[in-house]
């Protein structure tokens, strides 16, 4: 297992501070739009990674968290007339990845974005997000994909899989989907999120059977479907990781489950981080161990104080499971 992140860099400064504290690992994209990324911009992209001391193991394909209509690949889970367009975009970006040597991609097949409500007070006044569903708007109108039915919603996802997976499977690129966050109600917004739920997560990896196509696991997603996290989470772990359906794993954790619930930092969450990066390892996952989400945090540097806090929490969770840290070139750590 790899310490890992996501975090989109702002300045060369955020390779080097990755390197320097041990994260070797990322998931980063070149600039512009991913339909547009070029093999020429993919290798000179990943060259610049690794000329940090880093790797780049994976990217992000033109579907996102954001709701639809925000979508760079909209007419896909719209059923649109650009569909075929599209996945062919997506399945000729397949094809560059595995070309410029980017071994992973992750995606979203999400129609309404990431329902919050109000952010909470957590941890010495930390604001964290949350969802409380008796706070949620219940009349929120559907989006672009209007009232759609559940098994419509399953189709379309399967017309995109029909024709990426082959193309994930002869490239040889891992395609890792993450899970809809947070779990709602059937109909909420018009659509009953297919893969909001651990059943329906299970439908999902076994379609178009591949072992390049699995999921971008959330754990944090995961707890949210729960009843009970803590208790309920090995279960799940063991599930997917059994079957080889982990291609990356989000580190997060919360305070209470299904329909109730505040994200939280790794150590304070109602789930047990330690046992479930025990159960990673046991089920043989080798890729990244990443935070995803963090409370936001007084001082200078919030956001990267935060993340910096997690990634120390995660290597030290690998190294007292026997894994060393990876030594890093010291130029790196003196550029």
């Amino acid at each position: 297992m790899l310490l890992g992140t996501q975090v989109p860099a702002r300045d060369d400064d955020d390779y080097r501070m990755f390197a320097q504290l041990g994260v070797r690992h990322v998931c980063a994209d070149p600039p512009g739009n991913p339909h547009d990324w070029s093999l020429d911009e993919l290798l000179r992209f990943r060259e610049k990674i690794e000329g940090f001391g880093l790797s780049l193991d994976m990217v992000q394909l033109p579907l996102s968290s954001r709701p639809i209509e925000e979508s760079r690949s909209p007419d896909i889970l719209t059923a649109g007339p650009d569909r075929d367009r599209q996945i062919d975009s997506i399945c000729r970006l397949i094809e560059r990845l595995a070309a410029a040597g980017i071994p992973a991609a992750k995606y979203n097949l999400n129609i309404i974005g990431i329902p919050r409500t109000p952010m909470e007070a957590g941890r010495g006044g930390a604001m964290a997000e949350a969802f409380r569903w008796d706070k949620a708007d219940h009349d929120a109108p559907p989006g672009l994909a209007g009232i759609l039915p559940e098994e419509e919603n399953w189709a379309r996802i399967d017309y995109f899989l029909e024709r990426v997976v082959p193309v994930a499977e002869s490239s040889r690129v891992r395609l890792a989907c993450h899970p809809h966050d947070p779990y709602t109600p059937p109909g909420y917004r018009g659509v009953t999120r297919a893969l909001g739920t651990v059943e329906g997560l299970k439908r999902f990896v076994q379609m178009r059977e591949s072992p390049y196509h699995g999921l971008n696991f959330c754990q944090g997603t995961l707890g949210e479907m729960l009843e009970n996290p803590r208790e309920e989470i090995g279960d799940v772990i063991r599930w997917f990781g059994e079957r080889g359906k982990i291609f990356n794993v989000h580190f997060r954790n919360i305070a209470g489950g299904r329909l109730s619930f505040r994200e939280t930092f790794p150590e304070e969450g109602d789930m047990d981080m330690w046992a479930a990066l025990k159960l990673y390892e046991a089920v043989g996952y080798r890729y990244m161990i990443m935070p995803d989400h963090v409370p936001t945090i007084s001082g200078r540097d919030p956001k990267g104080t935060a993340f910096a806090f997690c990634y120390g929490y995660i290597a030290a969770l690998l190294q007292a499971l026997g894994r060393p840290p990876e030594p890093g070139p010291a130029a790196v750590a003196t550029a």
